[in-house]
């Protein structure tokens, strides 16, 4: 059975994107930590990021990279953090959160509850700003 991520890039699932290319997709994380948290996801599943050949690691990571100043152009903060965790759920991704201080990567902190229409907002300026880079 394909993982949740799986069905999120087949649109079986919706998801706010704020960024794609032809390997990667970046959407809203459902359960952010802080505005504008973001997963980045090889469009192949892969549990395990180590997983991935060593051409779609560095791939991913210039694609995250991409996404990353896209949310800091969107989000002002001091930078944006990167995360690897993959246990929650079998397919290898990258948690992007813009940081205020360090505090802001504690995946213990309460995350935020958002409406709808503030994950749409939020998605589109991320999404807008990586286009305007491209």
């Amino acid at each position: 059975m394909a993982s949740i991520f799986s069905r999120i890039v087949a649109g079986e699932i919706p998801s706010y994107k704020c960024a794609e290319n032809d390997r990667f997709y970046a959407f809203l994380d459902i359960n952010p930590l802080v505005k504008g948290h973001t997963l980045v996801i090889p469009k192949r599943e892969v549990d395990y990021i180590f997983d991935l050949t060593d051409e779609e690691l560095a791939e991913m990571q210039v694609f995250a990279k991409h996404v990353a100043l896209a949310i800091q152009k969107a989000f002002p903060c001091i930078k944006v953090g990167q995360a690897v965790l993959g246990l929650e759920v079998p397919h290898a991704h990258i948690h992007l959160i813009p940081m205020q201080s360090e505090k802001d990567m504690l995946f213990t902190n309460p995350k935020l509850s958002l409406s709808k229409e503030e994950f749409q907002a939020t998605a589109k300026a991320i999404l807008d700003n990586y286009n305007t880079n491209k």
